[in-house]
C-alpha cells in the first residue's frame, strides 16, 4: 500500500514537472519567434489577443461552466477594468492632451502598471458585488438579461459628459502605457488563469460544481447558496477586469463603444466551442477563434483573389464572418460538448490515452495471433 502511495506521489511530481517544462518551453518559443519574426507579423497579433481572451474566457467558464450562473455581463466587467486601468496609469503631464474637453481631467495623478491592472480587477469586482446583490436572485435567461442590461448601462454612463472629468466623456482615452513584447499577456493571463484553476480545484470549487449540478442538494448539504454564488460572480469579474486593462494595452486606446453585447457573445462562443466546464478547452478555443477571425480567413475578404488565373467569385469585404459563421454553427451541431468537453488538457491525461492506444494494439495483436494460431491448426 505504502509503495503504491510513493508511486502514485511519484507519478504526481513528475506530471507537475512536465507542465512546468511545457509551459516554460511555450515562453521560450514565443521569446524566441520575437526574436526572429518581425513585429508586425499576424502571429504575435493572435497570441496578444488570443491570451487576453483565454483569460476573459476562462473567468466566463468559472461563472457559467462551474457555478452554473448564466451570465452575459462580462463586457460590462472588462470595460470597468479598461477604464479602470487607463484612468490611472495616462502620465499627469499628457491628461491635458487626452482630456482637452474636460480641463485635464480630476485624476492628477498616475499609478504603476501592475497596480492599476490589479485596481482594474478589484474596481470590476466592486461592481459585481453590487449588482449582484439584487441580481444572483434571478435564474437562467432572466439573469442573463439583468446582467447584459447592467453593461449596456454601464457602456451608456461611460459616456455621459458629466461624468467626462473620469471617464473623458465619448471620447478615446489614449497614451496610457502599453506592452510591446507578446510574453507580457501570456505571463499575466498564465498567472490569472492558474489562480481560477487553483480555486476550481479548492473547497469552494467543489462547492461551486454541487450548486451547478443541484442546487436543492448542495443547500442541503450546508452550501450557502447565496454567498457561493455572490462569491464565484464577484471572483470572474475580478479577472474580467484584469482582461480588460490587457484589452486596453493591446487596444492602445479605448472608448466605451468598443465594449458592446456583441463582444460578449464572442466569449459565449469561445466557452461554448472549448467545452463548458473545462478550462483548457477555453484556452485552445481562443487561440482558435482569434486565429480564425483575425488571420486564416482573412483571404476571403479579398474580392480579387485569384486562384490560378480563375478569379474565384463572392468574395468581398466581409465574407470571412459569413464563411467563420457556417463553421461554428457546423461545431455546434455536431460537436456539441465543445472541443474539450469537461476535459482537461494534462500530462496524467497524455499517458492514460497512450496507455489507452497501447493496449488497443496489443488486443489486436492477440487477436490476430490467436486467428492465425487457429486457421494453422485447422
Amino acid at each position: 500500500m505504502k509503495n503504491l502511495q510513493n508511486n502514485l506521489q511519484k507519478q504526481k511530481v513528475q506530471d507537475w514537472l512536465l507542465s512546468a517544462g511545457l509551459l516554460a518551453f511555450v515562453f521560450v518559443l514565443v521569446f524566441v519567434l520575437e526574436q526572429v519574426l518581425p513585429k508586425t507579423s499576424m502571429l504575435f497579433t493572435v497570441l496578444k489577443k488570443g491570451a487576453i481572451y483565454a483569460l476573459v474566457a476562462v473567468s466566463m467558464n468559472l461563472l457559467n461552466g462551474f457555478t452554473g450562473l448564466f451570465s452575459l455581463g462580462q463586457a460590462g466587467f472588462m470595460m470597468i477594468g479598461a477604464y479602470t486601468y487607463a484612468v490611472f496609469t495616462i502620465p499627469v503631464a499628457l491628461r491635458p492632451a487626452v482630456y482637452q474637453y474636460f480641463d485635464g481631467g480630476a485624476i492628477q495623478f498616475a499609478i504603476p502598471v501592475f497596480a492599476a491592472l490589479l485596481l482594474a480587477g478589484l474596481v470590476a469586482a466592486f461592481f459585481a458585488f453590487l449588482i449582484g446583490l439584487p441580481v444572483l436572485h434571478l435564474k437562467s435567461d432572466y439573469l442573463a438579461i439583468a446582467t447584459l442590461g447592467f453593461a449596456e448601462i454601464m457602456r451608456a454612463l461611460f459616456q455621459w459628459d458629466k461624468l467626462g472629468v473620469i471617464t473623458n466623456g465619448s471620447n478615446l482615452l489614449r497614451k496610457y502605457p502599453v506592452f510591446r513584447s507578446t510574453l507580457f499577456p501570456f505571463f499575466v493571463s498564465g498567472i490569472c488563469i492558474a489562480l481560477i484553476v487553483l480555486l476550481i480545484n479548492s473547497t469552494y470549487g467543489r462547492a461551486f460544481k454541487a450548486i451547478r449540478d443541484d442546487e436543492v442538494a448542495a443547500e442541503a448539504m450546508g452550501i450557502n447558496l447565496a454567498s457561493h454564488k455572490r462569491l464565484a460572480f464577484t471572483i470572474s469579474s475580478f479577472f474580467a477586469g484584469i482582461s480588460g486593462a490587457l484589452l486596453a494595452m493591446f487596444q492602445t486606446t479605448i472608448q466605451a463603444n468598443q465594449f458592446k453585447s456583441a463582444m460578449t457573445y464572442e466569449i459565449l462562443l469561445i466557452v461554448v466551442i472549448g467545452g463548458i466546464g473545462s478550462v483548457s478547452g477555453s484556452v485552445i478555443s481562443s487561440m482558435l477563434f482569434v486565429a480564425c477571425s483575425e488571420w486564416w480567413l482573412r483571404f476571403l475578404d479579398n474580392n480579387n483573389l485569384m486562384v490560378g488565373g480563375f478569379h474565384v467569385p463572392l468574395l468581398k469585404p466581409g465574407f470571412r464572418k459569413v464563411v467563420f459563421a457556417i463553421v461554428i454553427m457546423l461545431i455546434v451541431i455536431f460537436w456539441q460538448r465543445g472541443i474539450m468537453g469537461e476535459s482537461e488538457f494534462s500530462i496524467a491525461g497524455i499517458r492514460r490515452a497512450i496507455k489507452r492506444l497501447a493496449g488497443k494494439k496489443a488486443a489486436r495483436a492477440s487477436e490476430s495471433s490467436a486467428a492465425a494460431k487457429s486457421g494453422g491448426a485447422k
